[in-house]
């Protein structure tokens, strides 16, 4: 069974750091693009940042520019969401998911991402 599972949401305060991960089982996840993805309360869900594999793409949603960082690790099969500066508006249930849609454009676009974590909280709050 396929499966991601996100973790190292929390509590911070503003202008604080957190560090997600996501991890698979039942396939590598590196053989596949991955994606992070936010949804908060009364919102829709939207794009934070996707890497292509091998990271040798990335894409940022313009809120998140400079201060996110996607990476993904091959010796662990990991994915990480390094995110500073956190402010209140970051505060949302973040979900990691993968595209292996390969051949056709990169994109993070959510449509186009097949398996999804159930998601880890982040509070930024004071």
């Amino acid at each position: 069974q396929l499966q991601l599972v996100e973790s190292g949401g929390g509590l911070v305060q503003p202008g604080g750091s957190l560090t997600l991960s996501c991890g698979a089982s039942g396939f590598t996840l590196n053989s596949y693009r991955v994606g992070w993805f936010r949804q908060a309360p009364g919102k829709e869900r939207e794009a934070v940042a996707c890497i292509a594999r091998k990271g040798v793409t990335t894409k940022f949603a313009d809120s998140v520019k400079g201060r996110f960082t996607i990476s993904t690790d091959d010796a662990n099969d990991t994915a990480y969401l390094q995110m500073n500066s956190l402010q209140p508006e970051d505060t949302a249930i973040y979900y990691c998911a993968v595209n292996g849609r390969m051949g056709t454009p990169f994109t993070c676009d959510p449509e186009r991402y097949d398996y999804w974590g159930r998601g880890t909280q982040v509070t930024v709050s004071s």
